[in-house]
């Protein structure tokens, strides 16, 4: 039985050495929550110990967990700096709109026995590829795309983990469109308002928009949709107005997520697949540590990968990419994961996982704590963290020990934060840490992940 994270806070951090051993020896890590003496918050600085700290936090807000008690204290101490729950509307705070990405009543169903995934893209009597170029920002704390909407460049964020595209745009007031690249309606001759249609939609720490609906021509990459469901913020929360590289999301899970009232509209990849646009019922998203990477649409480029593409069967009960992940190693040590199941998410910074697998991995890492300054784990920035082993629907896939080291959270730069953290869900949540590592293709013609490293 999996012990709850309540539990797990009690328990002490025992028999960490200075440096490990050679074979690795695996030593005893439990999620404790200690304060770290030396740390010293970063003004202004998104990539410390804040940065780790608030993608801990968006994540559980996103899919509905409650935080932990050091998260939670984390948060109530101001490591996560800013006021990001505050909405503002036309200049002027409000509460949180009501409603949210959908996942709240999000329960991990199990595949049935003995699913299968098949490799095999089908076609469609479409021709349209697209690429469109993902460039990293803040230290990858995000990835940003350029989308055309009504004849107008809008650059956004791709989440695979939620199913609304909506925009900053003209109807927000002035110090809210401040710095960000806006869509105005009146500017495109294919815009059309969708009467009495609203959208709620909420992420993280309290962040979110809410707004009314249109529909428009919108091109990514060289892939167009016709009277795809824009949904223009009229209310924002100020995390995502501070949030000048991105100008909105475009949700990339499936269409049951979406939150339009009182008619649900479908995705921009939906749309595209049942339209009959796209060459191949599939998009990949190749996200680079550091560097620009992209997302591809109608296609899958042996290119940006190497080996074999491994295949996992999704379970789209409750909307998302998500799949079997019941075990894991790490150093030659194997472990299990109880109920184990998992989410692609490209709109989460890290990757979230089972208490047991963070003990496991932590307990290979010199130096790790369970740091409650900053809410969760950190080690020494100038250690050498190994490779992490885990199940993609049967099969493993490495994500590389580098890409697991997600930020520094001092000024000096010697303590970093972990891209990989807890959460006490049975949901795990594989985030841009995962895909730093692993080449994605979704494949939505019969609704599969496929999985392979990096091409270098």
């Amino acid at each position: 039985m999996m012990l709850s994270f309540q539990s797990l806070l009690v328990l002490a951090l025992v028999s960490l050495s200075l440096a490990l051993p050679s074979p690795p020896v695996k030593r005893s890590f439990k999620i404790v929550r200690e304060a770290n003496p030396n740390f010293k918050r970063l003004e202004g600085h998104k990539r410390s110990a804040g940065a780790g700290t608030r993608a801990l936090i968006y994540a559980h807000r996103k899919y509905s967990v409650s935080l932990p008690a050091g998260l939670l204290e984390s948060m109530k101490n101001g490591a996560v700096g800013g006021t990001t729950g505050a909405w503002v509307v036309k200049g002027e705070a409000r509460n949180k709109a009501k409603g949210s990405h959908g996942a709240a009543s999000a329960r991990p169903v199990a595949l049935a026995s003995g699913a299968t995934a098949a490799p095999v893209v089908a076609i469609t009597n479409g021709s349209s590829t697209g690429t469109v170029v993902a460039t990293p920002v803040n230290g990858d704390v995000e990835y940003i795309s350029n989308v055309n909407i009504g004849g107008q460049v809008i650059p956004m964020d791709f989440d695979t983990g939620s199913s609304d595209l909506w925009v900053f745009n003209t109807q927000l007031a002035s110090a809210s469109q401040q710095g960000h690249t806006v869509y105005d309606s009146s500017n495109s001759t294919t815009f059309e308002e969708i009467t009495g249609a609203t959208y709620s939609i909420s992420y993280g720490d309290g962040s979110g928009s809410a707004g009314n609906v249109g529909t428009d021509t919108v091109n990514i990459g060289g892939v167009t949709v016709t009277s795809q469901a824009i949904e223009m913020a009229t209310a924002v929360s100020t995390s995502f107005i501070d949030d000048t590289d991105s100008n909105g999301l475009v949700g990339l899970a499936f269409s049951t997520l979406n939150t339009v009232t009182p008619t649900q509209q479908k995705t921009f990849f939906d749309n595209a697949m049942t339209s009959g646009t796209l060459a191949d019922n599939v998009f990949t998203a190749d996200l680079r540590k550091n560097e620009a990477g992209a997302y591809e649409f109608g296609t899958i480029d042996a290119t940006r990968f190497n080996g074999n593409m491994v295949w996992a069967a999704v379970n789209t009960t409750n909307g998302f990419w998500q799949f079997s992940s019941q075990s894991f190693s790490v150093a030659g040590s194997n472990g299990t994961i109880t109920e184990g199941q998992a989410i692609a998410d490209t709109g989460t910074s890290l990757m979230l996982a089972n208490a047991a697998v963070i003990n496991g991995y932590y307990s290979m890492v010199s130096g790790a704590v369970s740091d409650a300054q900053v809410g969760g784990v950190t080690f020494p920035c100038n250690t050498t963290l190994p490779d992490l082993q885990i199940d993609v629907g049967g099969n493993m896939a490495t994500v590389r020990g580098d890409d697991l080291n997600f930020a520094p959270v001092d000024a000096a730069g010697t303590t970093c934060f972990g891209g990989l953290q807890v959460i006490d869900s049975d949901l795990q949540i594989y985030g841009d840490i995962m895909f730093k590592s692993q080449f994605v293709a979704f494949n939505g013609a019969n609704n599969s992940l496929g999985f392979a490293p990096h091409s270098s």
